[in-house]
C-alpha cells in the first residue's frame, strides 16, 4: 500500500522510483510506492537473496550501535544513510547525538520529515567523496558539540566507490577523528572468477543508473580502510557478527557466485 504521508512531502514523485525508498521496501519498511516495489522486485528476480542480506546488514548496524553505546560512545556520524526509519541508529540510541547524511536532496528532505523535531538527530547533505570537508563544517561541529571521539557508520558503502575513493574516504575520517574513534563498516565479496547471467544483469542495473559497483577481496577492503585497524573480535561474516547459526546462510543465498558479507568495527588507536 502506498504511503499517503510520504506523497505530501515536497519534491516526492510517487511515479518515479527512488533508491532510498527501494531500500526501505527491501528492509520491509512502509515508506515506498508501487513504482519502488516494482523496481525492487525486479532486483529480487535477479538476486533473490537480496532482502535477506540487506536485512542482516541493517541488523548488524543496530547491533554495532548497541555494543558501542554500551562502551561509552554517544556521537554517531552516519554516511549514505538513506531513510532514517524506525529501525535506524537513532531508534537504538535515543539519547545519543546521531548525524545522518546523504548526497540525494530528496532523501534528505524525506529524512528530515521522518525525524521531525528530534533534537538529538540532524540530517545534512554530504558527498562521501568529500567527507573531510563535511566533517570540518561549522554546523557539523556545532551539532556534535565539538566532540571528535565518535562512531562513523559506513554500512554498505564501499561497493559503490572505486578503490582510490574508498581510501580517501577512510583516510579523511581518520585525519579528523580523535584517538579512540570507531568505524562500523560492512563489505561485500564474491568468489573470484564466478559469475552468472543474472549476476551480470544485476551489476549492469547499477551501471545503467550511473552508479559504480565494485566488489573487492576482504584483504583489499581492509587495505583501503587503513590506517584504521580492526578492533577486538576482528572481521566477521555478518552471520557471525549477529550470532546466527551456521545454517542460516544457504548455498542458494550465495547466488552461484559465492556471495559473502562481512562486518567489522574499526578503531583509531
Amino acid at each position: 500500500m502506498d504511503n499517503p504521508e510520504l506523497a505530501r512531502i515536497p519534491g516526492v514523485n510517487p511515479h518515479v522510483p527512488d533508491a532510498a525508498r527501494i531500500y526501505d521496501y527491501t528492509l520491509g519498511g512502509t515508506h515506498h510506492f508501487e513504482v519502488d516495489r516494482q523496481a525492487a522486485e525486479f532486483m529480487f528476480s535477479l538476486v533473490p537473496s537480496t532482502p535477506k542480506w540487506v536485512r542482516m546488514l541493517r541488523a548488524c548496524l543496530r547491533t554495532a550501535a548497541q555494543r558501542l553505546s554500551a562502551g561509552g560512545y554517544h556521537h554517531w556520524v552516519d554516511f549514505a544513510s538513506g531513510l532514517p526509519t524506525s529501525d535506524h541508529v537513532h531508534s537504538v540510541l535515543p539519547n545519543a547525538k546521531v548525524l545522518y547524511s546523504d548526497i540525494n536532496p530528496l532523501t534528505i528532505t524525506t529524512g528530515k520529515h521522518l525525524l521531525g523535531g528530534n533534537p538529538n538527530t540532524r540530517y545534512l547533505e554530504c558527498d562521501i567523496r568529500n567527507a573531510g570537508e563535511f566533517l570540518h563544517r561549522p554546523d557539523v561541529r556545532e551539532f556534535l558539540d565539538g566532540e571528535r571521539r565518535v562512531v562513523f557508520g559506513a554500512n554498505a558503502i564501499t561497493v559503490f566507490l572505486p578503490a582510490e575513493e574508498n581510501r580517501k574516504f577512510f583516510a579523511d575520517l581518520y585525519e579528523w577523528a580523535a584517538p579512540g574513534s570507531k568505524v562500523f563498516a560492512t563489505f561485500e565479496t564474491k568468489a573470484p572468477g564466478l559469475s552468472t547471467p543474472r549476476w551480470e544483469q544485476f551489476v549492469g542495473m547499477f551501471q545503467r543508473m550511473g552508479e559504480s559497483f565494485h566488489l573487492y577481496s576482504l584483504r583489499e577492503y581492509l587495505d583501503m580502510c587503513g590506517p584504521w585497524t580492526p578492533g577486538p573480535g576482528g572481521v566477521m561474516t555478518v552471520r557471525e557478527f549477529l550470532g546466527l547459526p551456521l545454517g542460516h546462510i544457504t548455498e542458494e543465498d550465495r547466488e552461484g557466485v559465492g556471495i559473502e558479507f562481512y562486518a567489522v568495527i574499526l578503531e583509531k588507536r
